[in-house]
């Protein structure tokens, strides 16, 4: 099995935390669907004919194509890959595209998950953020999704931002639960370089951002998304017993994906390329029949810290014979080498996977980081 993610890499404005590619104007729309569509055939041996069980359109914005566009892609696909009966197919969508008319358009195509990018539901914060939509809109583009008939569903929100307040983040959650979302991806702002908001803080136009607080309130999420049922089955994702994102699982499992446009990652097991972050070079390239890609063989080495990396953030947990099948003595040395954070209540051992505990997740990249070979 695999899965496909297509970058549509236009957005209506650049959010200010933000720095994927992406593209303020649509200028070049058409031809960038044509070349996405042209690579998705030059592509077509990449996956060496594995079945296709998951597509995820992402970004920038893909809810900016219309129905028909998506609907194109998806046949190209099609025509060269064989996709799984009952896959998952999930469109990123800001709740300002989705009118009732574009939901019921996209209910003719084979797009089964909506990935809703809600952040907050307060307007001052999404202004504070440059999101294009407000408050009110994000709660009525769930209900008219889920007055569609479509109840594959998740949302994003964002914590510890100098806006967020415990009692609006409280809000923020309590509307989710209430809106009976049966996915949640939440995300602790950071701040990215050459962004705007790296910018205003630089200026002092904007508070810095706060670990205590981050922390304070991914430990709120975690218990009151606990206490309603929700697995918390990867640091940033929270599910509905088996309501998860098999996309995004098999990326943490490490199933092999192809990555189409511009700035897109593909890997396969043995290798990583990634495609050039810039549309008019995407074009360029694809108009020569080239794929516009780097490529990385990754060593045993490299594998081994990405396994370590991938598998120790989800609730399958990080299992030492799987280390061994990569490189003989590697789960010892990482047995030992990770005693001294379960003395610390970090890590936990059950058999032979190594798994965080919710102190643990707190530090979930510093962990790894120290374990890596």
């Amino acid at each position: 099995m695999a899965g496909i993610y297509i970058h549509i890499p236009f957005c209506k404005q650049a959010c200010h935390y933000c720095d994927f590619h992406f593209s303020t104007s649509q200028k070049y729309r058409t031809e960038i669907v044509q070349a996405l569509a042209q690579e998705i055939a030059l592509q077509k041996d990449y996956l060496a004919g594995s079945p296709i069980e998951t597509i995820y359109f992402g970004g920038g914005t893909p809810s900016l194509l219309d129905a028909n566009e998506i609907d194109f892609l998806l046949e190209i696909i099609d025509q060269h890959h064989t996709i799984t009966p009952g896959a998952e197919i999930t469109l990123e969508a800001n709740p300002d595209d989705l009118s009732a008319a574009k939901i019921q358009a996209l209910r003719h195509t084979p797009v089964n998950r909506f990935s809703i990018g809600i952040q907050s539901f307060f307007d001052e914060d999404l202004a504070w953020m440059n999101r294009a939509h407000r408050g009110q809109e994000a709660e009525t583009s769930v209900k008219l999704v889920q007055d569609a008939g479509f109840t594959n569903i998740t949302a994003d929100l964002i914590y510890g931002y100098p806006l967020l307040t415990p009692a609006k983040w409280q809000h923020n959650i309590d509307t989710m639960l209430r809106l009976n979302i049966p996915h949640l991806s939440a995300y602790s702002l950071t701040v990215e370089p050459r962004t705007a908001l790296a910018s205003l803080i630089n200026k002092k136009q904007t508070l810095p951002l706060n670990d205590e607080q981050s922390a304070e309130q991914f430990t709120i999420l975690m218990h009151q998304l606990e206490a309603a049922g929700f697995v918390h089955y990867e640091i940033s994702n929270f599910c509905q017993p088996n309501q998860y994102s098999r996309h995004n699982s098999n990326y943490w499992k490490g199933v092999p994906y192809l990555g189409i446009g511009p700035s897109a990652h593909s890997y396969n097991g043995l290798s990583r390329q990634w495609n050039v972050a810039n549309n008019a070079k995407y074009l360029k390239a694809l108009q020569t029949n080239l794929i516009p890609a780097e490529l990385e063989e990754l060593t045993t080495e490299n594998q081994l810290n990405e396994y370590i990396m991938t598998a120790l953030r989800t609730i399958w947990g990080l299992n030492l014979q799987q280390l061994e099948t990569l490189q003989h003595g590697s789960g010892t040395k990482l047995l030992r080498e990770a005693q001294h954070f379960v003395a610390r209540g970090w890590v936990e051992q059950r058999e032979q996977t190594l798994y965080l505990t919710q102190a643990g997740k707190l530090y979930a990249d510093h962990i790894a980081a120290e374990l890596f070979f």
